[in-house]
């Protein structure tokens, strides 16, 4: 038997036309089959399964061995019967993810395609509804590799397939603020001449009559507080004619603004947009406004309202360990809990528009964003009207967010460079059309500013793994000091640095550099990799914004590196969010106000070298030492301020026991030596368990 979902469109039948807008959540009794291109979707009812969304097909092959994850077809249908009372009224489907091309059908109608599977988008299922009767739809979903469609491949990350974010029904009265103005919320707050004293606040309305005749309405925009209070209110009436998109913005002045200042104090007000009738509220729509100036300045560093505000940048894939990309919101909760806990200050949303959850969030945390579109790895030639339909969509859908600061147009696409460059531009451009007052960026794999599709954007993000791709550790001092001479005023920032640790991977000798191509990643050498790379970066001002590769290890399906398949694990934090690898504590000790104290190398329990080092994080001032009980001598310091190390350290045959202290904080390791070794003898040593990242 099929499933029959009934909505209880007589509770919306009950409000009646005078009401505002009503969102459902469409993510129940779905079901779900794996199905060919070529075959047709009505088959035997025995061959779908029962789901619920968000789902996705990939969140077990995709993450185990490379290249053998299902790569293709699939189809969702679900049954529901709106009231004949509501037949009057607009119903729209919104999906906020499809991976990645999807077709929706209703009672075997086609009603629209969308490609693309990281951006939202609404189709008006208004004229192929039966009211009063069962209606089935329908959505065949495809994550096949295409040449018109970015990302083109799988090779960064993989496009997990199927509907893996929320779907909602909405239902409004024929006059309406927009809902398919590229899914965007048809609000987009502007904001000029902000100062401590009042800004000017604009907001622009895209206004739909689907009724046969004009119709006198007024529309009323208020500014709150977040408490309710209203600071400022505005109201326009005029005739809505049914032909079109109608654009009606609407002008206001705010009086001494509170200003949304990053975490330090991520104030928000909000704004309600109402269609207005006679007595009757036809339509609402609440948007954010967090109210800053940001600005880049060369050579200096980010500013937010005038001040000189730090940028302690991370990058954060959105899939998880046996979920995949179908999260809850309590998945991207807790990955920003963690983020917040480490003391960052500013994420990369990489490689890809992500939850609108998760920016919404962001924006009551007060971290600062970087939003992209998924053109990555390579060019097809065929992708350009793509990639700018999807830069629309994350611009459109994401305009309200106080957070976003930059749009990203490419990550490390090259060759053909003509094509590549001019596609840029467009994008540029493009994305200074929908959106006049953020910055853009673009990102190069190359250490060289003139590589021919550089400099098309305002700022030019680079990629560089000193000591794990390319060279050797200590190679990026000169490296950024060489670009500080030669291209003082350019926008720069740096947008990847890092390396792999395999948490099951441990050794003391480590070099300058790592052969990345051989399965030993271990993690005491990404440990050094941030350790260094961090003091060069943090006293160089030329850099406006880093940000570490990665919060979290995510899959790699197509690659198979560090003695695990399918996996990518220069995160800080493993695949399963369970395990925090040191580097994780070094950022914590650097820049979180939390007090820190952290013995590294806990995983390396089975020691390779009797005369040893132990390294400390604390940044609350010099740690004690104790190895068996007796006190260590001071320590040295190590690349920065946080950075102790106990040198010359002789264990002892046996167990051995080291305590560190610093006011009223204390942290314990347990390391056991028995016979010398040497590089490369014990290259996976033997813990107390294997968890290899699950």
């Amino acid at each position: 038997m099929r499933i029959l979902f009934v909505l209880f469109f007589a509770l919306l039948s009950i409000t009646g036309y005078s009401q505002s807008r009503e969102v459902v959540n469409f993510n129940g009794e779905w079901e779900f089959k794996r199905t060919p291109s070529h075959t047709d979707p009505k088959i035997e009812d025995e061959e779908w399964s029962s789901v619920t969304l968000p789902h996705t097909w990939n969140n077990i092959d995709m993450q185990r061995e490379c290249n053998s994850f299902y790569e293709g077809d699939a189809c969702y249908r679900k049954s529901f019967t709106p009231s004949a009372e509501d037949k009057q009224k607009r119903f729209f489907v919104k999906f906020e993810g499809v991976g990645q091309v999807s077709e929706l059908f209703v009672n075997n109608n086609f009603v629209g395609r969308h490609k693309g599977g990281y951006s939202a988008f609404a189709f008006d299922i208004s004229k192929q509804l039966k009211f009063g009767e069962e209606n089935q739809i329908l959505v065949k979903v495809s994550n096949l590799s295409r040449k018109d469609v970015i990302p083109i491949n799988h090779v960064l990350f993989g496009v997990y397939g199927g509907i893996y974010r929320p779907v909602s029904l909405i239902v409004t009265n024929p006059i309406h603020i927009s809902v398919t103005d590229y899914a965007s919320s048809g609000v987009y707050i502007t904001q000029k001449n902000i100062t401590g004293r009042s800004v000017d606040i604009n907001i622009k309305v895209k206004l739909e009559n689907k009724n046969k005749q004009p119709e006198y309405i007024t529309l009323q925009t208020e500014i709150q507080d977040h408490k309710g209070v209203v600071k400022s209110k505005t109201s326009k009436e005029f005739k809505l004619t049914p032909l079109g998109v109608t654009i009606v913005n609407n002008k206001s002045k705010l009086k001494k603004p509170h200003l949304w200042h990053g975490r330090k104090d991520p104030y928000l007000y909000r704004v309600v947009t109402r269609i207005i009738q006679g007595e009757n509220i036809l339509d609402e729509v609440i948007q954010p406004l967090g109210i800053r100036d940001y600005k880049l300045v060369a050579g200096d560093g980010f500013y937010l309202n005038g001040e000189k505000y730090p940028m302690y940048g991370v990058c954060r894939h959105q899939d998880w360990w046996e979920l995949g990309s179908a999260l809850e919101n309590k998945h991207h909760a807790h990955d920003l809990a963690e983020i917040m806990d480490l003391g960052a200050t500013t994420i990369r949303f990489a490689h890809y528009q992500q939850s609108e959850y998760l920016y919404s969030k962001c924006d009551s945390l007060g971290l600062i964003i970087w939003a992209e579109i998924p053109f990555v790895n390579r060019v097809s030639t065929e992708e350009g009207d793509n990639a700018k339909s999807q830069l629309t969509e994350l611009i459109r859908q994401n305009f309200n967010h106080p957070s976003i600061y930059v749009w990203g147009l490419h990550n490390e696409v090259y060759s053909p460079s003509d094509y590549t460059a001019t596609l840029t531009k467009e994008l540029h451009d493009l994305a200074k059309l929908e959106d006049p007052d953020r910055y853009t960026v673009s990102v190069s794999g190359y250490g060289h500013m003139n590589h021919p599709v550089n400099m098309n954007a305002d700022i030019q993000g680079m990629n560089r793994y000193f000591g794990w791709y390319e060279k050797k550790l200590q190679d990026k001092k000169p490296w950024i000091e060489k670009l500080e001479k030669e291209y003082p005023e350019h926008l720069f920032i740096l947008s990847e640095y890092g390396a792999d640790a395999n948490i099951d991977q441990q050794t003391e000798y480590l070099g300058e550099s790592l052969n990345w191509t051989k399965p030993f990643y271990p993690e005491t050498f990404q440990t050094k990799t941030h350790e260094l790379h961090w003091s060069i970066i943090k006293d160089h001002p030329y850099i406006l914004a880093s940000y570490l590769w990665n919060s979290f290890d995510f899959a790699t399906p197509m690659t198979n590196r560090g003695n695990v398949p399918a996996r990518n694990m220069k995160g800080l934090i493993t695949f399963d969010r369970k395990i925090k690898k040191d580097s994780y504590y070094f950022y914590k000790a650097s820049w979180s106000e939390d007090t820190v104290l952290h013995i590294t190398q806990k995983r390396l329990k089975h020691r390779e070298k009797m005369h040893t080092s132990i390294t400390v994080y604390s940044n609350k001032g010099i740690p004690s030492v104790k190895l068996n009980g007796v006190e260590l001598p001071k320590p040295t310091q190590g690349y920065t301020d946080v950075h102790y190390i106990f040198e010359n350290v002789v264990l002892q045959k046996g167990t051995n026991n080291i305590e560190a202290s610093i006011a009223e904080l204390q942290d314990k390791a347990e390391w056991i030596y028995t016979i010398e070794r040497k590089a490369g003898e014990a290259e996976v040593l033997n813990n107390d368990e294997t968890h290899w990242g699950f």
